[in-house]
């Protein structure tokens, strides 16, 4: 298979897959704010989200998950195989990729709690955790494109004052909703 034409259908599936990380967690936080409802509005609507986060889970995460790898480890076997080990950005990069599938099973997770009506995380707790794909996607991109051109010092002290960035935007953001 030519390596281009596998690296688009990396590219697609990654995007289908973030697509599915950004917005299944907004969606848990419509589900915990449901739950503030009168008891039939909560009802349909925690049933309504129910259904959209499984279809959304089901459909288009877990086949987006499993392709994004499927294409990302043929390209590793493809280009870097016999020089794997010199290649200390995909490392880093593969172990930011362990970490969104970790995010994706706890996303899992979630659905399931909630389904059950267990409401662990609050909607506040839920947009700070929504940030988690988006600075994800962020190392990894940096990572991809900079390669070893990049200062990893650097890099990942950029990496962590974005991440802090993000995260005091997302607090910032709910205490000017409270006070309003």
């Amino acid at each position: 298979m030519d390596y281009n034409f596998l690296k688009s259908l990396h590219i697609i599936f990654v995007v289908s897959w973030f697509a599915g990380l950004f917005y299944l967690p907004r969606l848990l936080v419509y589900h915990v704010e449901a739950q503030e409802k009168d008891a039939q509005a909560r009802e349909i609507l925690s049933k309504q989200f129910e259904k959209m986060e499984k279809l959304l889970f089901n459909a288009i995460m877990i086949p987006a998950m499993f392709l994004t790898w499927i294409t990302g480890l043929s390209m590793i076997y493809l280009t870097w195989w016999d020089s794997f080990g010199s290649h200390t950005w995909l490392h880093l990069k593969l172990c930011f990729v362990v970490g969104i599938t970790i995010y994706h099973f706890v996303c899992r997770h979630l659905i399931r709690k909630f389904r059950a009506s267990e409401f662990i995380l609050t909607g506040g707790q839920l947009r700070l955790f929504n940030e988690i794909a988006t600075i994800l996607l962020v190392a990894v991109v940096f990572l991809v494109i900079a390669k070893n051109t990049f200062d990893m010092l650097m890099g990942m002290g950029g990496f962590i004052i974005f991440a802090i960035v993000i995260m005091a935007a997302v607090t910032i953001v709910k205490k000017i909703r409270s006070n309003a």
